[in-house]
């Protein structure tokens, strides 16, 4: 049985995924990708991910709606959200975090500082090297 933990990354812009996934991939964790919300909340309920990077700007639903949906959700209503997006101004931090994103990183991000956040999230993670 595998242990480590499951990280979804949703964005439409596939290159963003690719960074994303090379970014996670010192931390040991499985990512799972999606472009579209629909796509992101049936992994959601299927794989049950320990921590979701969520961009807000997606071709179907937006990522307030994906986060409402999952926090309406009994069996993903805990899942960390990570609000990844290029809306950079304040009150479009607060508009996310009351929309129940528990944290939010703004594009371009300091890969350091997604690190940090994703640590701070699943603090049993553990990089090596």
């Amino acid at each position: 049985m595998n242990n480590k933990p499951i990280i979804l990354a949703v964005d439409d812009d596939e290159d963003n995924l690719v960074l994303l996934t090379e970014v996670l991939e010192p931390l040991h964790c499985l990512v799972m990708t999606a472009t579209h919300g629909q796509t992101a909340l049936r992994l959601a309920q299927a794989y049950q991910p320990n921590l979701i990077l969520l961009d807000i700007m997606l071709p179907d639903l937006n990522g307030i709606e994906v986060v409402y949906r999952l926090k309406q959700n009994q069996e993903t209503a805990r899942t960390p959200v990570i609000a990844v997006t290029a809306l950079a101004r304040l009150e479009d931090r607060d508009r996310l975090i009351l929309a129940g994103c528990n944290d939010y990183i703004s594009k371009p991000y300091i890969l350091e500082d997604l690190e940090t956040l994703i640590r701070h999230y699943l603090p049993l993670i553990q990089s090596v090297g």
